[in-house]
């Protein structure tokens, strides 16, 4: 049939069909992501076992003291900064009775995407951190090298590809302008605190925290990772961020599974968390599966950063672990803060009749999946410590005198059940008078200075008013008054004399 008017001629049709590939061709091109594993090969042995203690054994031993910040973008940093900063103001004695702060006291810092920023840069730095923080990146715009223009086809394109952005983005402004080359081996060779970053394994649907031993189980060397990979990592929200990639080395070294992976995959009854780390270890075993590890968000699994803590306690084989012995002897006070940044949804189409469209639809939807699991995942952790504390007073009071000295070098003064573990949280409905403004505060890495310096301050304040915060310092804080001379045996109420040995 003769072309009409309403109908293209066939060199027109092939003028269109040229312009479109070029176009396509383009738009490919500009679509192409850097997901180069960020990990290399190693033999296995990595990073000394001493230097991947879960609680470093370095103080008097007394306190242990952690710390969880959440995600949430900027948001997040600047409210656990606050949090630090109420820390450099209290006191805390060291050992002997020596002046010190509670911010040099610190055991262990888990974070998750902005709360993972804060982690990282403490962890790195320690108290010096509160000098040049806020300047270097709070008040900074993280997002000046991000791809956020939705009108932009090369960005449209990424998105289809698998993220808007990718490693040529956040995590280089980060080495730039932050952590400066810096690689896990800085953070493992310092005594305090342990650093844990969190991300979210998403073929297994599991958390996936940057530590030794997890890097171990597919052969990899976490301390010549750099920093400024796992904070974005952690922080990779979907479709705004391509996930970050790990390949795995099974064939370069000899692992075995542990036992408490084996017992969760073979039995009904362990907890799921368990069995979701026990599947993912596995698959990161076998090359057939899963040659590469693909992460986003922490968010997504476990915005807290609480699950490696819940695992490791979980997955323990001696009822003080991940406790040394020794530790678990001395330890009288610890206390765990969870700092929740989280901020309310987005919910105006709640009030009308028309529902919500698609953008406010979707990130009510992520929203609510975070949510829950964020409910779940803090009841299971309080439970936790609650049981560890049980199962730690009952190993104590079975210890001999001889294995007392060993641990504590002295049974003067000792009570196997002056032991005495506190969790809670830290979040903006502590602070009714801010808490409707520090909600509505956008997750971005780029926020108005004001905002920046209300969500600092907002982090101090809550601390210092925190009951678990206050109750942890009246009973950590030495005490005038005689000092118990007894050991109590394992029943309630009984007494056990014991003559005093060095």
């Amino acid at each position: 049939m003769p072309p009409t008017s309403a109908s293209p001629s066939a060199p027109t049709f092939r003028r269109i069909a040229l312009l479109t590939t070029a176009l396509a061709a383009l738009l490919t091109a500009c679509a192409s992501l850097d997901d180069a594993p960020i990990n290399a090969a190693s033999d296995g042995t990595g990073t000394p076992a001493a230097m991947t203690a879960l609680f470093p054994e370095e103080g008097d031993g007394e306190t242990l003291v952690g710390l969880t910040f959440s995600g949430g973008g900027t948001r997040a940093a600047a409210f656990s900064f606050g949090v630090l900063q109420a820390f450099a103001e209290t006191d805390m004695p060291g050992p002997g009775g020596r002046p010190g702060k509670l911010i040099d006291r610190v055991d262990f810092v888990s974070g998750v995407s902005g709360g993972s920023v804060t982690a990282a840069y403490f962890g790195l730095k320690g108290r010096d951190a509160l000098a040049d923080f806020r300047e270097k990146f709070l008040l900074r715009d993280a997002e000046e090298d991000l791809n956020t223009s939705p009108l932009n086809p090369g960005t449209l394109m990424r998105v289809y590809a698998g993220g808007a952005n990718d490693r040529s983005n956040l995590p280089r402004w980060l080495d730039r302008n932050l952590f400066h080359g810096a690689t896990f081996a800085r953070l493992l060779e310092k005594k305090r605190p342990t650093v844990w970053l969190n991300a979210s394994d998403i073929a297994n649907h599991s958390p996936f925290v940057f530590e030794p031993d997890t890097f171990r189980s597919f052969c990899s060397d976490l301390s010549n990772l750099p920093i400024s990979e796992a904070v974005a990592a952690s922080a990779a929200v979907p479709v705004i961020f391509a996930p970050t990639s790990l390949e795995t080395f099974p064939e370069r070294c000899a692992w075995e599974m542990p036992r408490w992976a084996r017992w969760a995959s073979e039995h009904a009854s362990a907890p799921a968390l368990l069995k979701a780390n026990a599947r993912a270890l596995a698959a990161y075993r076998d090359p057939q599966r899963m040659k590469y590890i693909r992460l986003l968000d922490g968010g997504l699994t476990d915005n807290f950063g609480l699950a490696g803590l819940t695992i490791a306690r979980a997955a323990a084989e001696a009822p003080h672990a991940p406790l040394s012995p020794r530790q678990a002897a001395r330890l009288k006070r610890a206390m765990f803060l969870v700092v929740n940044s989280g901020r309310a949804s987005e919910t105006e189409w709640a009030r009308t009749r028309q529902g919500p469209t698609v953008t406010p639809l979707l990130m009510a939807v992520i929203d609510t999946g975070i949510d829950a699991s964020v409910r779940q995942g803090f009841d299971a952790f309080q439970l936790t410590i609650s049981r560890w504390q049980q199962d730690l007073v009952e190993w104590r009071c079975k210890l001999t005198p001889a294995e007392v000295v060993r641990y504590v070098g002295t049974t003067k003064g000792w009570n196997c059940r002056d032991v005495k573990f506190l969790s809670g949280e830290v979040a903006f409905d502590q602070l009714p008078d801010r808490r409707e403004k520090l909600q509505s505060i956008a997750t971005r890495f780029v926020l108005p200075k004001e905002e920046v310096d209300l969500l600092i301050g907002a982090g101090r304040d809550a601390t210092l008013a925190n009951p678990v915060f206050n109750g942890f310092l009246r009973t950590a804080r030495p005490t005038a008054g005689p000092v118990a001379r007894h050991l109590l045996g394992p029943e309630r109420g009984t007494t056990r004399t014991l003559t005093p040995e060095r």
